[in-house]
């Protein structure tokens, strides 16, 4: 029996470069940053733009492109969240950080289910559509608070 301390993640967190969990980290941030202000932005976008009626039954290039200013802010923000979020899941295989890899994976999920949500309440106008985008967007904060949580703090020289 052995009488190491702590957990097997905190001795594989511990065995990480500096560099990659700096990394994970300030790409964890960023998409937490760009999630919080793209659920404003969602908020907004829910509560004072009526999509044109000509923008029913139109992909998301037609919503950035001839949308109204808010939404279209809002639809290539969604883009950029998805960029972000691969980037943090292949930070964390890159740095084989499984628990990290796993919570991101389950935000990276969340923001496609969300951005498919987005889609289907342009082109069809339905609420539920707007309720699924909350809520998963919602999920993938968590998410990446957890992420945050599971990081070892930064250590200073």
């Amino acid at each position: 029996m052995s009488l190491r301390a702590g957990t097997d993640a905190d001795r594989m967190t511990s065995e990480l470069p500096g560099s990659r969990v700096r990394g994970l980290r300030r790409a964890s941030l960023a998409a937490f940053m760009i999630l919080l202000i793209q659920y404003g932005f969602g908020i907004y976008v829910n509560l004072y733009v009526t999509v044109p009626g000509a923008d029913h039954g139109q992909g998301i290039g037609k919503a950035i492109s001839d949308g109204p200013a808010a939404l279209s802010v809002h639809a290539v923000l969604g883009i950029l969240l998805i960029l972000s979020a691969i980037g943090v899941l292949v930070q964390a295989v890159i740095a084989r950080h499984w628990a990290v890899l796993v919570v991101s994976a389950v935000a990276l999920a969340a923001i496609g289910g969300a951005f498919f949500q987005g889609a289907s309440f342009v082109s069809q106008g339905h609420d539920a559509a707007s309720m699924g985008m909350a809520a998963l967007a919602g999920i993938a904060l968590l998410c990446y608070g957890m992420v945050l949580y599971l990081l070892p703090s930064p250590r200073r020289p």
